[in-house]
């Protein structure tokens, strides 16, 4: 390959003409952003030369003759989830996902859509709902993969067997060839004559590719050589043989002989052909109204496909594995655990089959037919069918299985190798038990799941890539897997393409002549080598190249965080794999990544910071020099903590983030801002002193102004108010009283049925003194002792500041005072959901070894108010009877460390308790505040965008009459802010129900 530096290309000639964002200096913001594009979703790292995102085909133009000009590679890049390396390389890495992302026609009568390639496909879907229509092709990324990459990999996904793959939609592409020009492939006349295309350039390309095609050699080569027709995923090199079935090479217009359309071998050319400004896909009736999953539990993997080999006689929609491996790691996981519950026993394989009908009827019949099938054959041993939300929480486990199987310990890890391999359906047994053979020699173990219904299981060995046996063994297993290949005539790449990992092995599996087809199809369409130079065609050695260098040495870095569940901060950071479940946008929903699904910039995601701090403690073990660079890629992390939960490694950028900070401010000093906010809880307290004063100050609009930027927060940012009193004071006042803190006798407060803690922290203490007294108030009248116990703030704030010491000091105040008395009979409940859930989270990570287990004895008895009433309401001790029957509606928007740590279940449950109360869950993300964030000046801007995207639109959509509900503090303000609305703590809202 040919190689340059940036320092070589005088990128300065670009921006006074392109409008798009450009990044290709040595200053830190440019680095940092070609460190993130030198990885996609493969275990490959290089850094580009630039990294571009235009913002209209003219940028691209100007780009294509740029690197026609100075001979470098420009790289399409979508998403960036590529498993094989696709957008991985020496060249200008272009972006396309930010500005390229328009549906552009919608044709309901002909079942086509014309989008642009930025377009992600669930995004797409939701649009097309209302029409009942939809685009097939379903990979397990589809709420963040673009259609651009799905047509570069030729996606195919989890219901292919029924729906198809991109190729069988496209429809046709508009694309920019490497002279720059404007170029549209579709289907040509019926009569399938050349004559019917255009001229010109494309005109020469049709009739060269025709040449290639009427040659009866070729023809032979071709049909030879490609995997047989019975295997259905097939996207090694060029699909030449997809053109070489249509009109009029295809036998005397047999069924299924379409027009010549070149759009066809676009599908699956990763980029390398032409550059895709637009495309019109095919689309389908939705699916059936009652779908339901049969989830086939097997004692062994051979069993599970022989039962696929059966479920497949009953066309199914969708035909899935998961092993024993995966499944294992569901049971750890914050999120996936409670997926769970249709598994039965331990079953060492699990196959799951989707039939869909017009009736659950019609689907309980089709399975009921499956299951007695398979009881003949002794296949399986439980066969639960599954509907409705139920199914949706299994298919998360199946589609989590990449990032889930990233929380193995120790370097060697599982790798995108022989993933997407793929053979017939009949064949794979035999497949399957051959390449177990395959992996005994190499003595590796791996993990099964996925397309089984298509023949295409991604198996995933595991090898440690950072020392040089590993680095052998990596190729070695390719190797014999294609030798392998070869005997069952199957594809070496069904979807995820030959990128850099595959394309070495590609003469091998096609045969030299077929290979040199390709390489004159790549010369026909792109004789410079401008566009993704390297794939395909002239890929460099598979094990050149990775992330890891064959037997770096990984860092001891001291902490102040307990990483060792973790192994180690860097190991954290390196078990991000690149899938991007991160880059979701609000549409799909979920919490993570609110900067990024205000921006739409990869340096937003969770992705991106992971990276980052990867890059940060593996390029120096003594003194990191990209400390300016990680900073401010980290800066607009909110720790939101939506990916401890959301993203399937769990890597807590938030936990990692704080732990920065600490490190960045034992070495350049704490700035005074985040000093300001850290002690929050001294300032209040000095304040609260004459609660007038500060009132005064902040209750006008000049002097608050005037205030706010004289502390570095944004002049149009509300600040909360002070109570008049504390609700300590408060709680004293009324002769609430807790002595030392040990619990008197039970015996001296008869009118309770039972006693609670509650935690004062250091918001509630202060400015949410009435939903504090509402908590107190509302507690006695149910009958439950209240009792504010000796404790200190939560530490929330220095935690939100990366003021990790301080914080750890805190937790362990608080262990000691509360270690003796906070039980499951007495627990410590919080109004608060950041504070509260602190002795979940944080606490558990800050405190030294010897306190351990009085600190998950206190995590495991520290209750949100909400789940704390739910759980009485579960034992029957609290009921519907002791609130009102009249009728309200709530909107309710949760907390992210609440959505992140905890559920919002108990919530509504709560707020459900008046009978006639009608309780909806707002499909909000992260509100925005997020804590100080949402202040700064800096933020502020972000914050209102973040709010933008689902809360303030839903919450200005609301009658008066309907009740907004949210339980945290900066949430409720942040309300108050973008949408004048006020919004309630759900303690308000019961204690305004309450009749008792």
């Amino acid at each position: 390959m040919f190689y340059v530096s940036a320092t070589q290309l005088p990128f300065e000639q670009l921006p006074p003409t392109f409008e798009g964002e450009l990044y290709f200096d040595n200053s830190p913001q440019h680095q940092a952003i070609r460190k993130l594009y030198a990885t996609d979703a493969s275990v490959y790292q290089e850094l580009p030369v630039a990294v571009a995102l235009p913002r209209t085909i003219l940028d691209i133009q100007k780009l294509i003759h740029f690197a026609t000009e100075h001979n470098v590679t420009l790289i399409p890049r979508a998403a960036g989830t590529s498993l094989a390396g696709q957008v991985v390389g020496n060249g200008i890495v272009t972006d396309i996902s930010k500005y390229f992302d328009k549906i552009l026609e919608i044709n309901v009568e002909e079942h086509w859509v014309r989008v642009q390639p930025g377009v992600i496909r669930d995004d797409l879907n939701f649009v097309l709902r209302p029409y009942g229509l939809m685009f097939g092709p379903e990979t397990s990324t589809a709420n963040r993969a673009m259609i651009g990459g799905m047509i570069g990999n030729n996606s195919c996904g989890l219901h292919s067997i029924s729906w198809g793959t991109t190729r069988d939609h496209l429809l046709e592409v508009k694309a920019l060839l490497s002279d720059g020009n404007e170029v549209e492939f579709g289907p040509l006349s019926p009569s399938g004559g050349i004559d019917s295309s255009p001229t010109g350039r494309q005109g020469a390309i049709y009739n060269k590719i025709f040449e290639i095609l009427s040659n009866p050699d070729n023809q032979s080569r071709i049909r030879e050589n490609f995997p047989k027709k019975t295997v259905t995923r097939r996207n090694t090199g060029y699909a030449l043989d997809a053109l070489l079935h249509s009109a009029p090479f295809g036998t005397v217009r047999r069924a299924g002989t379409g027009a010549f359309n070149l759009s066809k071998l676009i599908a699956g050319s990763e980029g390398t052909l032409c550059f895709i400004t637009e495309a019109k896909l095919n689309l389908l009736p939705l699916p059936p109204a009652e779908l339901g999953l049969l989830c086939i539990h097997c004692t062994s993997l051979h069993e599970s496909l022989l039962a696929n080999a059966v479920a497949m006689k009953y066309q199914p929609l969708a035909s899935e594995l998961v092993d024993k491996y995966i499944m294992d790691f569901t049971k750890e996981h914050n999120e996936y655990r409670h997926n769970r519950f249709f598994i039965e026993g331990d079953p060492a394989a699990m196959l799951m089959v989707e039939f869909g009908a017009k009736t659950r009827a019609e689907v309980e019949e089709m399975a009921l037919a499956l299951v007695t099938d398979l009881k003949t054959h002794s296949l399986g041993y439980a066969y639960p069918l599954l509907f409705g939300d139920e199914s949706k929480k299994a298919w998360d486990v199946r589609k989590a299985g990449l990032g889930l199987i990233r929380n193995l310990p120790g370097d060697t890890q599982p790798v995108n190798l022989i993933e997407d391999c793929a053979v017939a359906v009949e064949d794979l047994p035999d497949y399957i038990a051959d390449l177990e053979k395959v992996l005994e020699k190499h003595k590796v173990h791996a993990s099964y799941y996925a397309h089984a219904g298509a023949g295409e299981l991604h198996v995933e060995p595991m090898v440690n890539l950072k020392t040089s046996e590993g680095k052998t063994t990596f190729r070695a297993i390719l190797a014999d897997t294609a030798v392998l290949l070869k005997k069952y005539n199957g594809s070496l790449s069904g979807e995820h393409g030959d990128g850099r990992l595959r394309g070495e092995f590609i003469p091998f599996m096609m045969g030299e002549e077929v290979y040199a087809l390709f390489r004159e199809v790549k010369n026909i369409f792109d004789p410079k080598g401008i566009f993704n130079r390297g794939k395909i065609v002239d890929t460099p050695p598979m094990n050149e190249f990775l992330r890891y260098q064959p037997d770096q040495v990984t860092p001891k870095i001291e902490t102040v965080f307990d990483f060792s569940r973790q192994e180690s901060i860097l190991r954290l950071a390196e078990k991000c794999s690149g899938s991007g479940d991160c880059r979701k946008t609000q549409v799909t929903g979920g919490t993570m990544c609110p900067s990024y699904m205000a921006t739409r910039r990869e340096r937003d995601t969770t992705r991106a910071r992971a990276n980052m701090l990867r890059h940060f403690y593996t390029e120096s073990t003594t003194a990191p020099t990209n400390t300016e660079e990680t900073k401010e890629i980290l800066d607009l992390c909110l720790s939101c903590k939506g990916c401890k939960s959301e993203c399937p490694s769990s890597v807590d950028i938030s936990k990692m983030k704080a732990e920065f900070l600490q490190s960045y401010y034992d070495k350049n000093g704490v700035p005074f801002r985040s000093r300001l906010i850290a002690n929050f809880s001294q300032q209040m307290r000095l304040a609260a002193i004459a609660p007038w004063v500060y009132n005064l100050v902040f209750g006008n609009e000049s002097l608050r102004r005037i205030a706010n930027k004289i502390v570095g927060f944004h002049p149009d940012r509300t600040m909360p108010m002070l109570h008049k009193t504390t609700l300590k004071e408060w709680a004293k006042g009324k002769g609430q009283r807790a002595k030392g803190n040990v619990a008197p006798p039970q015996a001296q407060f008869p009118i309770f049925h039972s006693r609670v803690y509650l935690f004062c922290d250091e918001f509630t203490n202060y400015n949410d003194v009435e939903i504090g007294q509402k908590a107190i108030l509302l507690l006695e009248k149910l009958g439950y002792e209240v009792i504010i116990p000796e404790h200190t703030e939560s530490g929330r704030t220095y935690l939100s500041k990366g003021l990790v010491k301080e914080a750890k000091k805190i937790a362990i105040q608080n262990v000691e005072m509360l270690k003796d008395i906070i039980s499951d009979e007495t627990p410590l409940i919080g109004i608060e959901p950041s504070a509260i859930l602190t002795f979940r989270d944080e606490y558990l990570d800050l405190v030294p070894a010897d306190m351990q287990i009085e600190a998950q004895k206190l995590a495991q008895n520290a209750l949100q108010f909400d789940e704390f009433i739910a759980r009485e309401i579960d034992a029957k001790r609290v009921s519907s009877s002791q609130f009102t029957a009249d009728s309200k509606k709530i909107k309710l928007h949760g907390h992210c460390h609440q959505k992140a740590l905890a559920s919002l279940a108990p919530t509504k449950k709560m707020l459900s308790l008046p009978q006639n109360y009608n309780v909806q869950l707002i499909p909000s993300g992260c509100c925005g505040m997020a804590g100080s964030f949402g202040y700064e000046r800096e933020h502020y801007e972000l914050s209102m965008q973040v709010g933008e995207l689902v809360l303030f639109p839903t919450v200005r959509q609301q009658p008066e009459e309907v009740i907004i509900a949210a339980p945290g503090t900066s949430c409720r303000h942040q309300i108050k802010d973008g949408t004048g609305r006020k919004a309630k703590h759900p303690i308000e809202i019961l204690w305004e129900a309450l009749i008792v």
